[in-house]
């Protein structure tokens, strides 16, 4: 029984990291066969993690693409969600807006000095951003990342703050802040796809400030 447990677990966290999936491509990831990944997939629906749909690509048959549900995604921790949600929204209604951008703003200062140090004697930007991944990841992120012709990519497949964020988007600017802040002015980030906006994960584009001027010479 733990074994079926932990390939359940397992396929829930590619659905996570990695979108709606087949279960042909599943199994192959986690080294079973095809159908050991359906039937641990029919389970997954019947507690309603995970949820199917027919895609049609080209000649032959439609293929059954697997994604998480709702409930598959709360089945990742969002921090405490009910009790922030509620105190931001008494802090908004009590003391207004500003208070609570201010407590915000308090919350970036604290972060950013915490990844600082964190940071501190990184080899290059390459080690930074590495550690970051490991440090976003220890706090619910489940981070990525890799490097690529253009510069690197930044990816966090889960959000463990994403009712907040989704009820105050000066949280979400502030991350981004954050991360330009502690990966400092040699490099330019931006966010290319968005959680809060409907995306499964969010991504952001890392790309040295040189390149970006070679290119607009």
């Amino acid at each position: 029984m733990p074994k079926i447990k932990a390939a359940a677990d397992r396929l829930l966290v590619l659905l996570k990291t990695r979108g709606p999936q087949t279960a042909a491509s599943l199994a192959a990831e986690l080294g079973i066969t095809g159908e050991g990944a359906r039937l641990q997939l029919l389970k997954l629906a019947e507690e309603g993690l995970v949820t199917a749909a027919t895609s049609a690509k080209g000649v032959g048959r439609p293929v059954q693409v697997w994604s998480l549900t709702a409930q598959g995604n709360a089945h990742f921790p969002d921090t405490h969600a009910a009790l922030t949600l509620q105190l931001m929204q008494t802090i908004r209604h009590e003391l207004g807006q500003e208070a609570l951008d201010q407590i915000i703003n308090a919350r970036e200062k604290q972060q950013l000095e915490k990844y600082r140090a964190a940071l501190e004697g990184a080899a290059d930007i390459a080690d930074k951003i590495a550690r970051f991944a490991a440090l976003r990841t220890a706090e619910g992120f489940l981070a990525e990342w890799r490097r690529d012709e253009q510069g690197f990519i930044f990816i966090e497949n889960h959000c463990p703050i994403c009712s907040a964020a989704s009820q105050c988007v000066n949280i979400c600017q502030s991350e981004l802040r954050t991360f330009r802040a502690i990966l400092g002015s040699e490099v330019h980030i931006r966010r290319t796809d968005h959680i809060v906006e409907g995306a499964h994960r969010c991504v952001y584009r890392i790309e040295f400030m040189e390149q970006l001027a070679f290119k607009a010479d």
